[in-house]
């Protein structure tokens, strides 16, 4: 409908100029808005503010030559005004809203798709929790924001891969190595004071357990740095494996899981850190080396190998990032806890050293999970293993009502997670409130299909009787579909379309509370099934992309 009234404004712009009525032939892009007060109109442009110092007439002048010369042989206008300064408001004949209908049901799940990625590859990398413990809620709206804007690129044309980075090698697994070890040593008898820098939740002694039953009392024997090792490559495994198992049950599949580990057995760590020093980007001082990070904006030099000789995990981030350029991805986008906000600088630096663009690295950062049951807090603390895991709130509320809550906000805002909330079956849980409306349609189908309509499809007369103002909402809300979920994948915000379907759920709602859709007149009894089928279309492909079910019956 936008491009539709660009070209009307557009043509009428021209058309004035060859008249006369304009003096110059310089015109900016047409700007298209929807008003936030509906009785201003469906649609507004500022474009005669943009032309006046141009045209050097006053706006509202310009917006009169405009309106004079709109030709809309399609009728699709019912009328225009000016307001304010020069804002021209257009609104749209509600017969010209109904053919948005047909187009959304020829779409089909691919309504809202675009080729606006062009095949370009992209790697998103998101969650890449280390493998010392189980993913806790935090990670769970990491794992939805990742997985959602991954689907959304990936539908508007983008060729996606989805990565999750093992931590498995540095100074926590060590720590992980170390914790298992000493709980190990407690079950055989050994008196033990537990460090309070190790880990200190229950699933350590149950991993401490598995090595127990496996190697008896052998450990005890071996020398510490070996029995650290043993202890930390199993226990790493198996928390791996859990993980897998939880993002599986979440609805998140990755293409590849890629090993730090890897990276230092491979010898890229060190064979990049020596193409940086040849390059004159690391140097050495007080027998560390540090990457120049200031020459790309960052606040001050970073060490990548201490003076010790030990690796930071700068070193080894470098060469990752380094690697899945050398995999051919046009742009990577990594999805971080807000609390490392810092390390983009010197991450960024490390991108353009590397010879490629500032825009080819992007890195969406998620804030805290308030966890809360009944409005109260629930306390969580990760050091003293007191904490809610990510399988605890799938296996309490369940996989769609964690992602669609964790996608009510923006990434970047904080998010309060009610646990008694998300298991309501009320309007007041926002994923209840949504689906809903899929099951009710579908029950309406199903109900049509027993009154001996089978076949739902546009049907002229029946469309044409769709005039109440509910009905011409909806549609409206539905035209906007495309460009909220071009947006979503522009700004990288999949929270656009939680809102947007919520905004269609209670434009549902309304109208349902309002009118029959099983009218006894056959003919408008067609037409608004048409559209319901149409609604329950769009709220399927959102929920989709969202990762989240639209059950049929509720």
């Amino acid at each position: 409908m936008k491009q539709k009234l660009k070209k009307l404004i557009w043509d009428a712009v021209k058309t004035a100029y060859e008249d006369n009525a304009l003096p110059s032939s310089e015109f900016p892009d047409v700007e298209i808005e929807e008003p936030k007060v509906e009785k201003h109109g469906d649609f507004s442009t500022n474009i005669a503010m943009k032309m006046a110092s141009i045209q050097k007439m006053s706006p509202r002048k310009i917006s009169e030559i405009i309106i004079d010369h709109i030709s809309d042989p399609d009728n699709l206008l019912s009328g225009t005004d000016i307001a304010g300064p020069g804002f021209i408001n257009f609104f749209i004949n509600e017969s010209s809203w109904h053919p948005v209908l047909r187009q959304i049901h020829e779409a089909g799940n691919e309504f809202g798709a675009s080729d606006i990625g062009r095949g370009k590859r992209i790697q998103v990398e998101f969650v890449s929790s280390n493998p010392t413990g189980p993913l806790h809620v935090g990670h769970g709206r990491g794992a939805s924001v990742g997985d959602s804007t991954a689907n959304i690129l990936s539908f508007c044309g983008y060729d996606v891969q989805k990565e999750y980075y093992i931590n498995d090698s540095g100074r926590q697994i060590h720590t992980l190595g170390q914790s298992v070890l000493f709980r190990y040593r407690e079950q055989l008898g050994e008196d033990v004071e537990f460090p309070e820098e190790c880990y200190q939740g229950d699933y350590i002694r149950e991993l401490a357990e598995e090595v127990r039953q496996r190697e008896g009392d052998a450990l005890m024997s071996s020398g510490e740095e070996a029995a650290i090792e043993y202890c930390a490559r199993y226990a790493s495994k198996k928390i791996i494996e859990g993980i897998k198992i939880d993002l599986d049950s979440f609805g998140v599949r990755f293409n590849r899981w890629f090993s730090e580990q890897s990276l230092y057995d491979s010898g890229k760590v060190d064979a990049d850190i020596k193409e940086l020093q040849d390059k004159g980007m690391i140097y050495k001082e007080d027998g560390a080396l540090w990457f120049k990070t200031t020459e790309y904006g960052d606040e001050k030099d970073r060490v990548v190998v201490r003076n010790n000789g030990q690796t930071t995990y700068f070193a080894s981030d470098i060469a990752y990032h380094k690697d899945k350029y050398d995999r051919g991805y046009e742009k990577v986008i990594d999805v971080w806890g807000a609390d490392h906000h810092g390390y983009i600088p010197r991450m960024t630096a490390a991108i353009e050293a590397s010879g490629r663009k500032k825009d080819q690295f992007h890195v969406i950062l998620v804030q805290l999970v308030n966890l809360l049951r009944d409005g109260e807090p629930v306390a969580m603390s990760t050091r003293a293993g007191e904490f809610v895991t990510l399988d605890d709130v799938i296996r309490e509320v369940g996989k769609d009502a964690a992602r669609f809550i964790f996608l009510t906000r923006h990434h970047e805002s904080p998010l309060d997670f009610d646990l008694e909330l998300a298991r309501k079956k009320t309007n007041d849980n926002p994923v209840y409130y949504v689906q809903y409306v899929h099951a009710r349609i579908s029950s309406i189908i199903k109900k049509a299909g027993e009154r001996g309509i089978n076949h739902i499809a546009w049907d002229d007369q029946g469309v044409a009787m769709l005039r109440e103002p509910e009905e011409i909402r909806l549609i409206k809300n539905m035209a906007r579909y495309p460009e909220v979920v071009r947006n979503s994948a522009e700004f990288m915000e999949p929270h656009r379309i939680t809102f947007f379907l919520r905004n269609l759920a209670s434009a549902f709602h309304t109208y349902y509370n309002k009118h029959r859709v099983l009218e006894d007149d056959e003919v408008l009894c067609r037409g608004r099934l048409y559209l319901i089928l149409t609604i329950k279309n769009v709220i399927h492909n959102g929920l989709t992309l969202l990762g989240v079910s639209a059950p049929e019956k509720m």
